[in-house]
């Protein structure tokens, strides 16, 4: 008789759940980060603010070393990280919060993209409502934004402009660094949504001309609920930002609250993590993408974006004839799959980015993001392509 232990149960159960292919939504927790969190969870748990007793000064250390892991991806400076819950509250602490700077310097106009997350569109909305004037560049329709049009868009009172590093839907990268370079004579700031880029396409992110660089540790290997916002300095002036929350004065009075350090340690590690290994994680993931992309030939799929400027870690595609709720249902038990981002995965409007992308309403409505990772086990590539096959019509 074979005796279960409560580990071979947890792992016969996670061997029978579909493959995990919905990392742009949340990544695995890296084990080695795991362990991290869980010793300042469990054994360090001190408050970081807490100067009287060991216990901080342990906690005072390693949020510092943290600050210093994130710095390093991404050649800032460790008094440049102000630690939030995530990409969502950074952009809306730099969108939000340069306002104030905005109304007293009279410059009221941002230039944005269409393609943005909603952390960052819902933002803007507020600051329509207080008087700014928000122009948003439409993209290509492969999914890029043209850096001449985001050019154009721009005017001498222009205050900031904000371009997202990866769509989250499609898996596009833009083109930061020739925008970076044709913002170079203009004094507005540049603010950059890294969710879906930060530790994963190392250089892009490295610029100085990037005044402001949003986070998140979930999409990176890390816990949810932890994430960053790079704030760099010109020369000696910092990014004038107002804070959107009062109390304790903590994160340089941007950010008030009690740190959590054991979140803060995760994220630090995984960062670190991150830049050691980059070469060999984008190897592994760049394999599955191709494996993928042989996959789906018999199946004739249409990309939603541009191929060859896809990440190695996420594809769009449709497959002509097929919904794709439809398909998300007959592939559970097989694979993990989205339609979308997850933050917007209860609505049932087609996808923004999409529909901007000017794409066929049935090619929209047939959309399916993958995404995976350099911890993503093998798919069974002939179950899934054989269960999408039976939903297309009959031929």
């Amino acid at each position: 008789m074979t005796v279960v232990t409560p580990t071979d149960s947890s792992r016969a159960q996670e061997d029978a759940r579909p493959v995990y292919l919905d990392c742009n939504a949340t990544s695995p927790m890296d084990p080695r980060v795991q362990a991290e969190v869980l010793r300042f969870m469990a054994e360090e748990y001190g408050n970081a603010g807490s100067r009287t007793h060991g216990y901080g000064q342990i906690a005072k250390e390693r949020v510092i070393r943290a600050r210093q892991q994130v710095a390093n991806v991404v050649i800032a400076k460790p008094e440049e990280v102000i630690f939030t819950s995530g990409a969502t509250e950074s952009n809306n602490m730099a969108l939000l919060g340069l306002a104030a700077y905005g109304e007293q310097t009279g410059r009221r106009h941002i230039v944005s993209t269409t393609i943005e997350h909603k952390a960052v569109l819902e933002p803007l909305e507020v600051l329509s409502k207080r008087g700014f004037e928000v122009t948003l560049v439409p993209p290509t329709s492969g999914g890029w934004v043209d850096p001449q049009e985001v050019v154009k868009a721009m005017r001498p009172d222009t205050l900031l402009v904000s371009v997202m590093a990866v769509n989250n839907e499609t898996g596009v990268i833009q083109p930061l660094d020739e925008i970076g370079r044709l913002l170079a004579d203009h004094q507005a700031y540049f603010h950059v949504d890294g969710a879906q880029a930060y530790g994963k396409l190392i250089d892009q992110l490295r610029s100085a001309r990037i005044d402001l660089l949003s986070i998140s540790g979930h999409k990176v290997y890390a816990p949810k609920g932890v994430g960053a916002l790079i704030t760099r300095r010109r020369g000696y002036k910092r990014v004038p930002l107002e804070p959107l929350m009062y109390g304790g004065g903590q994160e340089r009075g941007l950010r008030p609250g009690t740190l959590p350090v054991a979140l803060i340690a995760g994220l630090g590690l995984a960062s670190e993590l991150a830049q050691e290994e980059h070469a060999k994680r984008a190897a592994l993931c760049a394999a599955f993408k191709v494996e993928l992309v042989s996959a789906l030939t018999p199946l004739n799929v249409t990309y939603n974006g541009d191929l060859d400027r896809t990440v190695p870690y996420a594809l769009n595609f449709s497959v002509p004839g097929v919904d794709s709720e439809a398909a998300i249902v007959a592939l559970k038990d097989v694979v993990a799959i989205s339609n979308g981002s997850a933050c917007t995965s209860q609505s049932y409007e087609p996808s923004h980015v999409l529909t901007t992308m000017g794409m066929p309403d049935e090619q929209t409505a047939g959309a399916l993001r993958v995404s995976w990772s350099h911890l993503t086990p093998s798919v069974d590539w002939t179950q899934l392509v054989g269960r999408l096959d039976r939903l297309r019509p009959a031929r």
